[in-house]
């Protein structure tokens, strides 16, 4: 039988559907491309309202560190880094599933990323939009960031290459300028197909614009379908790079809790962990307020708890890891920060939240009730961002706060500017993803349409080898 809504319900074995089978070309066209044309909502300016809000918090946040320096965020002696690594750590991970969905699922060829890649790409640019901000104004004067570039300077002065902050800059923006791409290129077909549907000669030419001109013929089809897999090709190998760098950050060094040659690997797990949360917390609502039931399917969001699962199962095996190298290696710092600092320490209540968040959370996805529950699952992702934040808050700060000196030990705590600038990327994030909601496609309607007609295609076929 074949992946439709119609078989799914007679046979509990049967996989559930990735498309509803009553949908032709025309209805999909107009199922998808629906929430472009239609006047938005007073939910959507309400909640449109509420990120320009946000965003206000991060100009001003912004604004009182350049005019005063960093000197007023909580960073001191002997926490140099909080707030701005914590957020950019935590931003990059959410930035990881986009790409993730997008590149290697379709490697592998597997067709339910089809309706769901959309809105992880697009969540990917723009958390990686937002991660950027937190290492640029932690140089102090961004307007010299370029310095991290090489380039032929008077002075003779080139980055230094054994720093992995230097690493950082390249991993963040080739990831940032591939995944542009990749989206970008994802969405040529769908924007030929808004021109074509534009109702003014405004939309026409602005769509126009973005289309470069397609025009559906073979040519047009032979070279999208060659750059998309070039493209994936090329992504696939950053998204286990990238995360794995900024993992070098902490790694690399000597400091109880970071020295640890298992942070590659768990920074990834961990950032394909947020990343599936992030996508369950904005999917969820967006896909009833849009109407794309249809579309994206109880076994899409299934599936994402299961992946989400699986690398839960794998953090929280990297959080067993480091207490059991730091118990068997009898190294009394390893020791003093992972059974004493972290569990018992002054940020014991981040830890224990952590603990719940990401090591308890996530088993309730072994029972299908919860991976098929809408509240259940939505609530689950917004605990699992919650833990994974406090994941970075707990490496840290934790570490820096307590290191080898207890004389030079320390507490950090954030100020209203921290406060202010995280929330303000929370809201910049929020404003970018609702107005790429209004003005593009969330599903990638080309996509859809060959789906079902592969679909169709193999139901007929299976039909047909029957008799």
């Amino acid at each position: 039988m074949a992946e439709t809504a119609a078989t799914a319900p007679l046979d509990p074995l049967e996989p559930r559907a990735l498309v509803a089978p009553h949908h032709d070309d025309k209805s999909l066209n107009e199922t998808l491309l629906d929430h472009v044309w239609r006047k938005p909502g007073k939910g959507w300016f309400m909640l449109l309202g509420l990120t320009i809000s946000a965003l206000g918090l991060l100009v001003i946040g912004v604004t009182y560190t350049l005019a005063r320096g960093i000197g007023v965020w909580g960073n001191n002696q002997p926490v140099g880094w909080a707030f701005d690594i914590i957020n950019f750590v935590w931003w990059v991970g959410i930035g990881h599933a986009g790409t993730l969905i997008s590149a290697i699922l379709l490697l592998f060829q597997q067709k339910w990323r089809t309706s769901i890649n959309r809105f992880a790409e697009a969540m990917t640019l723009f958390a990686v939009m937002c991660a950027g901000l937190f290492p640029l104004l932690h140089t102090g004067r961004p307007w010299f960031a370029f310095w991290l570039f090489p380039y032929p300077s008077t002075l003779g002065a080139w980055p230094q290459f054994r720093s992995p902050l230097v690493w950082d800059v390249f991993a963040i923006s080739t990831y940032l300028t591939v995944s542009a791409l990749f989206w970008f290129v994802g969405l040529i077909p769908d924007l030929a197909a808004l021109r074509d549907s534009s109702k003014t000669k405004l939309q026409r030419t602005i769509y126009g614009l973005f289309a470069l001109g397609w025009r559906g013929s073979g040519r047009h089809w032979h070279n999208y379908k060659i750059a998309y897999l070039l493209l994936a090709g090329l992504s696939t190998p950053l998204v286990v790079s990238v995360h794995t760098i900024v993992s070098f950050d902490f790694a690399v060094s000597l400091l109880p809790g970071w020295h640890a040659t298992i942070f590659p690997p768990y920074f990834v797990a961990g950032a394909v962990f947020s990343g599936f949360a992030m996508v369950i917390t904005l999917i969820v609502p967006a896909r009833k307020y849009l109407g794309l039931r249809d579309v994206i399917t109880d076994r899409h969001l299934e599936n994402m708890n299961k992946v989400i699962l699986a690398t839960g199962l794998i953090v929280s095996y990297g959080y067993m890891m480091e207490h059991f190298v730091a118990w068997y290696s009898q190294n009394q710092y390893e020791f003093w920060t992972f059974y004493v600092n972290r569990a018992t320490g002054p940020y014991a209540g981040v830890y224990w939240l952590m603990i719940a968040c990401n090591v308890i959370t996530p088993n309730i996805f072994w029972f299908k009730k919860c991976r098929t529950s809408i509240p259940i699952m939505w609530v689950a992702s917004i605990a699992v961002n919650i833990g994974m934040w406090c994941e970075r808050f707990i490496i840290i700060v934790t570490s820096l706060s307590q290191d080898f000196l207890p004389s030079s030990w320390g507490i950090y705590t954030p100020t209203w500017v921290d406060w202010c600038i995280y929330v303000g990327t929370l809201g910049l994030f929020g404003t970018l993803f609702l107005l790429f909601l209004k003005f593009v496609p969330a599903v990638a309607v080309s996509e859809v349409k060959e789906l079902q007609l592969e679909l169709k295609h193999a139901a007929h076929h299976n039909t047909h080898g029957a008799h």
